[in-house]
């Protein structure tokens, strides 16, 4: 029986990355010497890093002035950093989430940042609108994609402030124009690579302006001065991500990612909305094509817990929902193929049967 992954992070990914990257750890470029022995510094991992940045520019259509890197500590550690090196004076953040609303705490340590928006007063189940942003903010700060509650911005905004992603579920997944950015960042471990890498994109000229020194290993400076090696960098998920990355582009590229995960997250949402036993928890146009949360119908409360074994016994694991919004949630990234999301609709529609009178 196939079985199919629907967590939300460590989550699945392409079997190439998993069985390239299994290769490299045995045996790197032919070396004889795993990937997690090789210096970071050889001709054969410099090659590694200098395809991941380049097909992170290729597949994103990254345009000139911008540059890639690949850091540790997470996205966590981007809630820092961004307001280290950015914020001068205000900053400007919209509340959409569990994430962001840490990212807005975290920066507050560093000046004076102003919520422009939240949907916290209904358990984050859409993403607030007709919102304005301060025109003399240093940055805007959004996150993308809201894995634990199911909510997604779908169109780059707009705005008169340089704009700071975090897009750690959601890259990948869908078009975006960069040139709207100042920075993008995230983990890696839900669309990309194995936990342990952290990519950001940077605008260079949104850097240096701030007035207060910033440590050395938290400036981006310093690691777009070192091509991400100032330290030594986490070998075994770059070299993952390239993989996947390699993945992403001989299936078409993020254009064709966007056209299936479009039809994944049609088909399991016509369920939910038509399936008695099931409902959505987010507002119909916010709804994420990543993470999709839902909660059984009122009259079938209760049976939660039964519907996870029986979703087991098809080949169906990790759809438990977060405890912030209870009930399932399924993660379709990129790797996960229609098949998998299919055979969870047909455990709905089974489990439908056993029990609606």
């Amino acid at each position: 029986m196939k079985k199919y992954n629907f967590s939300p992070g460590p989550s699945i990914l392409p079997q190439q990355t998993y069985e390239e990257t299994a290769k490299a750890i045995l045996n790197f470029d032919n070396t004889s010497f795993s990937l997690m022995e090789v210096s970071h510094r050889s001709k054969g991992f410099q090659a590694v890093m200098d395809e991941a940045v380049e097909l992170f520019k290729e597949l994103l259509d990254i345009p000139s002035g911008y540059s890639v890197l690949f850091l540790g500590g997470g996205a966590s550690m981007q809630f820092c950093m961004v307001p280290f090196n950015l914020l001068e004076k205000k900053a400007a953040y919209l509340n959409t989430g569990t994430w962001a609303n840490k990212a807005l705490k975290e920066a507050k340590l560093f000046g004076e940042v102003v919520e422009v928006a939240s949907s916290k007063d209904a358990n984050y189940s859409y993403i607030p609108k007709n919102y304005q942003i301060p025109t003399d903010a240093d940055y805007f700060h959004i996150t993308s994609n809201n894995t634990i509650f199911g909510t997604e911005l779908h169109t780059d905004l707009d705005s008169p402030v340089p704009v700071v992603a975090d897009m750690s579920s959601d890259i990948f997944s869908r078009p975006v124009d960069i040139s709207k950015y100042g920075l993008i960042y995230g983990g890696a471990q839900k669309n990309l690579a194995p936990a342990g890498v952290t990519f950001v994109i940077v605008k260079d000229d949104i850097l240096g302006k701030v007035t207060r020194k910033i440590p050395t290993m938290l400036d981006y400076r310093t690691h777009i001065e070192n091509g991400s090696m100032f330290n030594t960098p986490p070998v075994v998920p770059i070299y993952a991500a390239m993989q996947t990355l390699r993945w992403i582009k001989s299936k078409g590229g993020v254009d064709a990612m966007y056209k299936i995960n479009k039809e994944k997250a049609a088909l399991l949402y016509n369920e939910i909305d038509t399936n008695p036993v099931f409902r959505g928890t987010c507002a119909i146009e916010d709804r994420s094509l990543m993470n999709v949360c839902f909660v059984m119908t009122p009259d079938y409360e209760g049976n939660e817990a039964d519907f996870i074994e029986f979703a087991k016994e098809r080949g169906i694991y990790e759809i438990k929902g977060h405890r912030s919004v209870g009930g399932f949630r399924a993660s379709i990234y990129n790797a996960m193929p229609i098949e998998g999301v299919q055979a969870l609709v047909n455990a709905m529609q089974d489990f439908a049967k056993t029990i609606v009178k």
